[in-house]
């Protein structure tokens, strides 16, 4: 399939009312307005496609950057490819999900995450934090750095509240995935969650609220789920 095809196939999909919603969630012109389940049928069809990845993020409009990340070949993408793709992002949903998802799953996480998180840009210190989160749902604790994560959650513990909107988000987001995907970070990460209390973020009017990190991290436990990985950080 060529991207002028998928196109027209998002075109046609897309609804004025779901349009709406993601207005309401911060999205911006150009969008379709094409819903996640729609674009994860035309994943499973199209699978894996760099090249076509590439060219539909490009297009600039949100309902095909966010295809872009599903179908994009993690593996072959390039450190240039994905800071290209963030300075890109027009929105949390690019920013906070396609783009560190992608990271994650590639051989530049962790160099990238670590980079991104020392931005005065908004939405690049979003984006990585938010990398640092997939990348302890995904990969196994062996591969990671479990004392560095431990001193990441000493550093969101002192400086949470001091940063800007998103990033107060998605720092709070990191600290539930380390409660929850590492046990050997669960006990440090609710005391974290414990010392930070409550999280102010503003939703933009939507309903959305800022999960409970300590409510989170133990609901998982008494699951039984703590440290059971993710097969993919793309959802």
């Amino acid at each position: 399939m060529t991207a002028a095809q998928i196109l027209d196939e998002l075109r046609q999909l897309g609804t004025d009312s779901y349009r709406r919603v993601l207005r309401k969630h911060g999205v911006t012109d150009p969008v379709y307005g094409v819903k996640i389940e729609e674009l994860k049928k035309l994943q499973k069809r199209i699978k894996r496609d760099d090249r076509l990845a590439l060219e539909l993020y490009e297009t600039g409009i949100c309902d095909a950057m966010y295809l872009a990340g599903l179908i994009a070949d993690h593996a072959r993408m390039t450190r240039q490819d994905l800071c290209r793709w963030l300075e890109r992002a027009t929105c949390a949903s690019l920013d906070e999900y396609t783009v560190p998802w992608v990271a994650a799953e590639s051989p530049h996480g962790r160099k990238l995450a670590l980079e991104w998180i020392e931005s005065h840009e908004e939405k690049v210190a979003a984006a990585g934090w938010a990398t640092l989160a997939s990348l302890v749902s995904i990969k196994e604790d062996a591969e990671l750095d479990l004392a560095g994560l431990k001193k990441l959650l000493a550093r969101v513990q002192k400086s949470i509240h001091q940063q800007p909107n998103r990033v107060r988000y998605v720092m709070n987001g990191f600290v539930i995935a380390a409660g929850c995907y590492v046990k050997a970070l669960t006990e440090p990460a609710l005391q974290t969650a414990e010392r930070i209390g409550k999280v102010e973020v503003d939703m933009g009017g939507t309903a959305c609220k800022v999960p409970d990190a300590v409510e989170y991290i133990r609901k998982v436990q008494a699951g039984g789920a703590v440290g059971k990985k993710r097969a993919t950080a793309r959802c």
